[in-house]
């Protein structure tokens, strides 16, 4: 019997970061692949409402802050001040490069990117729905769905009012607020609370748990909702919203606890749902979960041999870094039937508050649980000659390490540059056996002034703290 043939030999559905990883891959392994997407340009919800414009958005208004707290630029008295469709600008302009550098990775790889809604007809066949409601089929041996994921929206908030916003519409935010309530607490409320006090906003951020992000190390999680109170925010922890109405002129919460809290407008940053439901995958025989996430094997491959899932899609750890190593391992399963790598173990953390925070590994309130005999050593960013040049004091670099073996056992940063600092403990730590000790921190001669410094001043500072 003659082998069946196909268009394509794989379908990546989703631009974004875990969807170019899988393609690329393929595209370098001499594949015939073909790009699907949705909307009308490349670079999926990372690009266009994630990660590259709230990132913009935030570096803005830090550099905003900067400028209006230095006596040497800003020496008038009424301080600058920018509106957020001001700082949209500069997000849209980064939006733009980066979908201009992302298409040309396509181009080069002879990746054809076909624009439409798509959807199974069968196990090897895909309906591409036309902007101009044409619609065409096309069929593959494999496909990969890596279709990410949107804000959640619960039912009892009317998301059509125009002073009501998810984490994707505030971007199409017109007016100028002077307040905001702000639902959910979690990276990406607590980065908006950043953004919009940093602009002079008055937040009120409403937790539905005792803390700010739970899963960091205390003293970090504690560090943030200091500096978050300190610039103004108010937050309320163990709330949850009972109703949110409307009006002309305003936005009006009522609390589970009775308490009611009125702003301009209020943006919903609380969960997010999988993007599955257009895709008809019940027609080759899948069943997302209830937040519309897909199971995968080891090797990203879903109950269905030649599907297989990556990125927001399938959940954990719902980072754009991670997915592109995730498409880059499903694609190297979809060639050889299986892929050795795996993603390390201990991902880092880069969460984009004003300050900056990041960590990887364990914390304090994990290695104290498991009786690891730990030790800690600290850098204030205040004493760091490089901190005080650039006025970015405020922070500290924090390293836990085995008082015995002198093992690095969890990285915590918390200040400006902290997801980049992290890097420099991170590659330590991947080191096995005797490469991972607080002693190269110690024997290594580090660039003068620099942030790095930090770890050689945080490695003295614990051994210190170990020799008494």
């Amino acid at each position: 019997m003659a082998k069946k043939t196909f268009d394509y030999d794989a379908i990546v559905i989703g631009s974004g970061p875990a969807g170019e990883g899988a393609a690329m891959k393929l595209a370098k392994s001499k594949q015939r692949v073909a790009m699907i997407e949705r909307h009308s340009s490349i670079g999926g919800g990372c690009t266009h409402w994630g990660t590259i414009p709230s990132k913009a958005l935030r570096h803005s208004v830090s550099r905003l802050i900067e400028f209006n707290a230095n006596p040497l630029f800003s020496r008038h008295d009424t301080p600058l001040h920018l509106k957020f469709s001001d700082i949209l600008d500069h997000a849209q302009s980064v939006i733009r490069r980066q979908i201009k550098l992302r298409g040309s990775f396509y181009e080069r790889n002879g990746v054809p990117v076909i624009h439409g809604a798509a959807s199974f007809v069968d196990g090897n066949t895909l309906q591409i729905e036309k902007a101009d409601g044409s619609v065409d089929f096309i069929t593959a041996r494999q496909f990969v769905i890596a279709t990410g994921s949107r804000p959640y929206r619960p039912a009892n908030i009317d998301f059509s009012h125009p002073r009501v916003y998810d984490s994707d519409t505030v971007l199409a935010l017109k007016h100028d607020p002077r307040s905001i309530i702000i639902v959910g607490a979690g990276v990406i409320g607590c980065e908006y609370a950043s953004i919009f006090r940093g602009l002079g906003v008055k937040v009120d951020l409403l937790n539905m748990r005792d803390r700010l992000l739970s899963f960091l190390d205390t003293e970090i999680s504690d560090a943030l909702s200091y500096h978050l109170r300190n610039s103004g925010v108010v937050i309320r922890h163990g709330e949850e919203f009972a109703s949110v109405e409307g009006t002309d002129d305003k936005v009006i919460l009522t609390t589970e606890s009775g308490k009611i809290v009125q702003a301009d407008c209020l943006l919903f940053a609380n969960g997010r749902s999988g993007n599955i439901e257009s895709l008809s995958v019940e027609k080759v025989g899948l069943k997302p979960n209830q937040r519309g996430q897909l199971e995968v094997d080891d090797n990203y491959r879903t109950s269905v041999d030649n599907v297989y899932a990556v990125g927001d899609i399938i959940g954990y750890p719902s980072l754009a870094s991670a997915a592109y190593d995730q498409g880059r391992f499903a694609a190297t399963a979809m060639l050889e039937g299986k892929c050795e790598q795996k993603l390390i173990a201990d991902i880092p953390t880069g969460i984009y508050t004003i300050p900056e925070i990041s960590s990887v590994g364990a914390t304090e309130e994990e290695l104290t649980a498991k009786k690891v005999p730990y030790e800690v050593g600290r850098a204030q960013f205040k004493h760091l000659a490089r901190a005080q040049i650039a006025d970015t004091q405020v922070g500290c670099l924090k390293l836990l390490f085995h008082r015995e073996t002198r093992e690095i056992l969890g990285i915590h940063c918390f200040g400006e540059r902290a997801a980049e600092i992290i890097h420099i403990g991170q590659a330590i730590m991947e080191q096995k056996g005797e490469g991972n000790t607080l002693d190269y921190f110690i024997d290594t001669t580090f660039n003068y002034p620099t942030m790095a410094e930090a770890y050689r001043v945080a490695a003295l500072n614990g051994i210190n703290r170990v020799m008494g």
